[in-house]
C-alpha cells in the first residue's frame, strides 16, 4: 500500500443550470414540516445503553468515573473502518485518547438518522450553487431529520457525522471545563483540556472521570469547534480499532452469534423471479435426522425482494436443515416471470430509448440544435455510440443470515444490517408486535456493498422464528441462494451523440440512457412509498460530469424492472462512469488528441478536478514497454478520483498490473483508511469490470457461485498506489468513489493496446 499527499489547489465555483423534475413521494411531509425549524441532533429521546457509573453528557457521549468514554455508534462496520474514523471525530473535540472510547450500539432514535445520504440523493449538478438547490437541500435536510432513517450507505457516514459528532464531543468538553472551573472557583478561560484532563493555568488538573457527575448539570457558556489547524488526531493515520478482533477471531459477525437453545434454518426460494409456492410435500424432509418443521415464509415478504417466495426447514444443525431443504418437493407457480430473459430486457430498453424522451437531468445550451447544425457543416466529425452494462450481484463474503427469536410477544434480532431502523420495522411487522417490542443487536458485517440495506432476510427469519416455539433461529443462505436471490445492480444502456469541429472542439453532446430504478423499488419495499418521479441514481455519473461542453443534454428513461434491484457499491456511478469516460476517450481519439490533454482542456473552470488528474498522471509516469496507461476521471459522492490503469494483454487476456488512484475527498480524516478504501474499491470494481455479469434465462438467474460469478483472485490483484490531495473542504464520501473509474481506465488502456473499443461490460477481447 502506498499513499501520500499533494499540494492543495484553490477551487472556483462554476455556474450551471439544472432542470429539476420535482421531488416525489415526500411532498406532503415537506408541506407539513416546512414551517418548522430543523431539529437538533445533540440530545435524543432514548437513553444511552450504559453500564457501571457512566453518565450521559448528551445523546452521543457518556463518561464513567475511570475516564472511559462511551460513544453511541449508529453506523455499521462492514470493513470500511467507520468504527475508527467516527470515534476520531469525538476524540478530537473531546480531547481524549482514541483508545479511551468504547462503542455501544446507538438506540433507534432520530438524532442518529443519516441526513447527508438523503440530501445527496437530490438530482442537482455539483456545479449548481443556485437558490433552488439550496432551498430544496435545506428542506430535504429537515425531512430527513424528521424521518431519522438510520442507514449506513452512500459513502455518507463521515459526511453526516462530521458536524453532530464533533459538536457532541465539543459540548461534552465544554461541560467538563465548566464543571472544573466551578469546582476551582476559577474562570473557564483559565482552563484547558488535554488527553482526558482539565488543566488550570496554575498547574492544577482534574481527570475527566472525577468531573463526570458534576459535568451532567454544568452549563457551558459557549461551544466552539476546533479549526483544522488545531487538529491533533484528524488528518493523521490511526490504526483500525477492529483489526485485532478480526485477526484473532474474536470479532462477532452475524453468522457467529450463538444464543442459547438456537436451531438452524435453511431455505428453498422460488427459482423463477416473482414465482410463488403452489404446493409443498415435506414428508421426506420431516423424516430426516434433526429436522423440526417446515415453514412457508412467503407471506412475510413484499414484492420484488431478493428472497421472494419460499420455504424454510428448521433443524438442529445447518447441514441437517440444508439437506432437508433440498429434499422438499415443491411445486411453483412461475407466473409471468418465466418469460424474463436478458436479451429481451436489453431489447426493451433499446426500444424505449428509441421512442421516449426520458427525463432531462441536465441541460446546458441547446445540444440538439448544435448537433443538427453540425450535421450540415463541413469539417465536422459526428460520433454515435451505445454502451451497455449487465445486472450485478453483491457477492459479499459473509452469506446472507439473520438470527431471530420470537417469544412472549417480543422479538430479539441479531443481524448484520446497514439499516437498523428498517430491520426493526420488518421484524415487528413479521411478528405482529409493536416496534418497541423488538430488541436489535447489529453485528459486524462481512461485507455489505448495499445488499444489507435490504431487510428481506429479517422478514424471512422472523416469520420462521414465529413458528419455532420461542427458541432462537439462525437462518443462513448458501452462496447459491445469495447469488440467485439478490437485489441486483440494474442492467443499463447508454447512447451518446456528439460532434467535433476541425479543431477538436465539442460542438454538442447528448447522452440518453435507460435502466430500472433502484430507488423506486427500495423505497416502495421499505417505506411503502409509490414509485414515481426522477431517480438521481439512474443518471448519476452522466448528468453531473465536470467536463465543460457548451451544449449538452443528459437524460434518462426509467424502465420498470421485474428483476429485483438494489443499491450496489457506487450505484449508478458504477456503470455510468464507464459509459461516460469511455466515450470521452472516443471523442479524444476522434479529435486526434491524447486523452489526458483532451480532458485537461475541458477542466479550465474545475481546478480541483484538474489537480487530481494531473497528480494521478504524474505519479503513474510512463507505461513500461508492452503495457499501456488508461485514464479515467470521475466525481461521485462528493469525491473526485482520477485513476491511471497500467494494462497488458497476456495470453489473450486483460491483465491489470498497477493502478494509480488520486483522490480529493476534502479533509482526510484518516489517510490510512482512505488508502484502504481506495484499494478495496479498485479491486471490487475490477472484479465487475473483468468478470461480473448476472444473466437471466426463462426467469432464472443463471449464475450460482464463484465458479460462474468470479471475483478477482489474489494473484490477479494489481498494485494500487493512492495519492491523497490535502484539502480544508468538508469531508466527502470515500467508501465508493474509487470503484467507478476503474472499468473505463482499463477499457481505455485496452484500446491503446489493441485498437478495439470495448463498449460492454464485462470487458472481453
Amino acid at each position: 500500500m502506498q499513499h501520500d499527499q499533494q499540494p492543495p489547489q484553490a477551487a472556483k465555483p462554476a455556474r450551471r443550470r439544472f432542470i429539476f423534475g420535482g421531488v416525489a413521494a415526500l411532498g406532503a411531509l415537506v408541506v407539513g414540516w416546512g414551517v418548522m425549524p430543523p431539529r437538533q441532533r445533540l440530545n435524543g429521546s432514548h437513553p444511552l445503553p450504559l453500564t457501571g457509573d457512566a453518565v450521559a453528557l448528551n445523546g452521543w457521549i457518556a463518561l464513567a468515573s475511570d475516564g472511559a468514554v462511551t460513544l453511541a455508534m449508529p453506523r455499521s462496520e462492514m470493513g470500511q473502518g467507520i468504527h475508527t474514523a467516527l470515534p476520531m471525530l469525538v476524540a478530537e473535540e473531546l480531547d481524549v485518547p482514541l483508545d479511551a472510547i468504547r462503542l455501544v450500539q446507538a438506540p433507534i432514535d432520530k438524532i442518529y438518522g443519516n441526513i447527508a445520504m438523503l440530501k445527496d440523493g437530490l438530482p442537482f449538478h455539483p456545479d449548481d450553487n443556485g437558490r433552488l438547490k439550496a432551498s430544496v437541500s435545506w428542506m430535504v435536510g429537515k425531512v430527513a431529520r424528521e424521518l431519522g432513517l438510520i442507514i449506513t450507505g452512500g459513502s455518507s457516514s463521515i459526511k453526516d457525522g462530521w458536524q453532530p459528532m464533533r459538536e457532541a464531543g465539543a459540548t461534552a468538553r465544554a461541560m467538563l471545563l465548566a464543571a472544573a472551573a466551578k469546582q476551582w472557583q476559577a474562570r473557564v478561560a483559565d482552563c484547558r483540556t488535554e488527553q482526558g484532563f482539565v488543566i488550570h493555568a496554575d498547574g492544577r488538573r482534574l481527570a475527566y472521570g472525577a468531573l463526570a457527575q458534576a459535568a451532567v448539570t454544568a452549563k457551558p457558556d459557549a461551544v466552539i469547534l476546533k479549526t483544522p489547524q488545531e487538529f491533533k488526531l484528524i488528518g493523521r493515520a490511526q490504526p483500525r480499532r477492529d483489526t485485532a478482533a478480526k485477526v484473532n477471531g474474536s470479532a462477532t459477525f452475524g453468522i457467529d452469534v450463538r444464543p442459547e437453545g438456537m436451531v438452524y434454518a435453511a431455505v428453498r426460494m422460488a427459482p423463477v423471479i416473482g414465482a410463488s409456492v403452489a404446493k409443498v410435500d415435506s414428508a421426506a424432509a420431516l423424516k430426516m435426522a434433526g429436522v423440526l418443521q417446515v415453514v412457508d415464509f412467503s407471506a412475510a415478504l413484499p414484492e420484488r425482494t431478493g428472497a421472494g417466495a419460499g420455504v424454510a426447514v428448521l433443524a438442529r444443525s445447518y447441514w441437517q436443515a440444508k439437506q432437508a431443504a433440498l429434499a422438499l418437493n415443491i411445486q411453483w407457480n412461475e407466473g409471468s416471470g418465466a418469460n424474463l430473459n436478458t436479451a429481451a430486457i436489453y431489447a426493451d430498453m433499446a426500444a424505449r430509448l428509441d421512442i421516449e424522451a426520458g427525463h432531462d437531468y441536465y441541460v446546458l445550451g441547446d445540444a440538439d440544435a448544435a448537433l443538427q447544425q453540425a450535421g450540415t457543416a463541413g469539417g465536422v466529425k459526428t460520433l454515435k455510440a451505445e454502451y451497455r452494462a449487465p445486472f450485478l450481484a453483491h457477492a459479499a463474503m459473509e452469506p446472507i443470515n439473520c438470527t431471530a427469536q420470537v417469544k412472549d410477544g417480543k422479538v430479539r434480532l441479531w443481524v448484520p444490517t446497514q439499516s437498523p431502523g428498517f430491520a426493526v420495522q420488518a421484524a415487528a411487522k413479521a411478528a405482529g408486535v409493536a416496534e418497541d417490542q423488538v430488541e436489535l443487536v447489529v453485528t459486524m458485517l462481512g461485507g455489505g456493498f448495499g445488499r444489507r440495506l435490504e431487510v428481506d432476510m429479517v422478514s424471512q427469519a422472523v416469520a420462521v422464528a414465529r413458528r419455532a416455539g420461542g427458541v432462537p433461529v439462525q437462518m443462513i443462505w448458501s452462496r447459491e441462494d445469495d447469488t440467485s436471490h439478490d437485489v441486483y445492480r440494474p442492467a443499463a444502456l447508454s447512447r451518446f451523440h456528439a460532434a467535433l469541429d476541425g479543431q477538436g472542439q465539442v460542438l454538442g453532446y447528448v447522452c440518453k440512457s435507460a435502466s430500472g430504478s433502484v430507488s423506486h423499488q427500495f423505497f416502495q419495499r421499505n417505506l411503502g412509498l409509490p414509485a414515481g418521479g426522477p431517480d438521481k441514481t439512474t443518471a448519476e455519473g452522466e448528468f453531473d460530469m465536470q467536463y465543460e461542453f457548451p451544449h449538452q443534454r443528459i437524460s434518462h428513461v426509467i424502465v420498470d424492472s421485474a428483476v429485483p434491484l438494489g443499491y450496489w457499491r457506487s450505484v449508478g456511478h458504477s456503470h455510468n462512469a464507464f459509459f461516460k469516460e469511455s466515450f470521452i476517450d472516443e471523442l479524444a481519439h476522434a479529435a486526434g488528441q491524447d486523452g489526458v490533454a483532451f480532458r485537461r482542456a475541458l477542466l479550465k473552470r474545475h481546478p480541483r478536478h484538474l489537480a487530481v488528474l494531473d497528480a494521478a498522471v504524474a505519479r503513474a509516469g510512463v507505461a513500461p514497454a508492452g503495457r499501456a496507461h488508461g485514464v479515467a476521471l470521475h466525481q461521485s459522492f462528493g469525491t473526485i478520483v482520477a485513476q491511471v490503469a497500467e494494462v497488458a494483454i497476456e495470453d489473450g487476456q486483460i491483465r491489470v498490473h498497477k493502478v494509480v488512484c488520486a483522490i480529493d475527498c476534502g479533509i482526510a480524516v484518516n489517510p490510512n483508511i482512505i488508502a484502504q478504501q481506495a484499494e478495496s474499491a479498485v479491486l471490487f470494481g475490477l472484479s465487475a469490470a473483468l468478470y461480473g455479469a448476472i444473466t437471466i434465462k426463462d426467469g432464472k438467474v443463471e449464475q450460482s457461485n464463484f465458479h460462474d460469478y468470479p471475483v478477482l483472485r489474489m494473484p490477479q490483484a494489481p498494485e494500487v498506489e493512492t495519492v491523497i490531495m490535502p484539502s480544508a473542504e468538508h469531508p466527502e464520501g470515500m467508501g465508493e468513489p474509487a470503484t467507478p473509474p476503474i472499468a473505463p481506465a482499463v477499457a481505455n488502456a485496452v484500446f491503446k493496446l489493441t485498437g478495439k473499443r470495448l463498449r460492454s461490460l464485462p470487458l472481453t477481447l
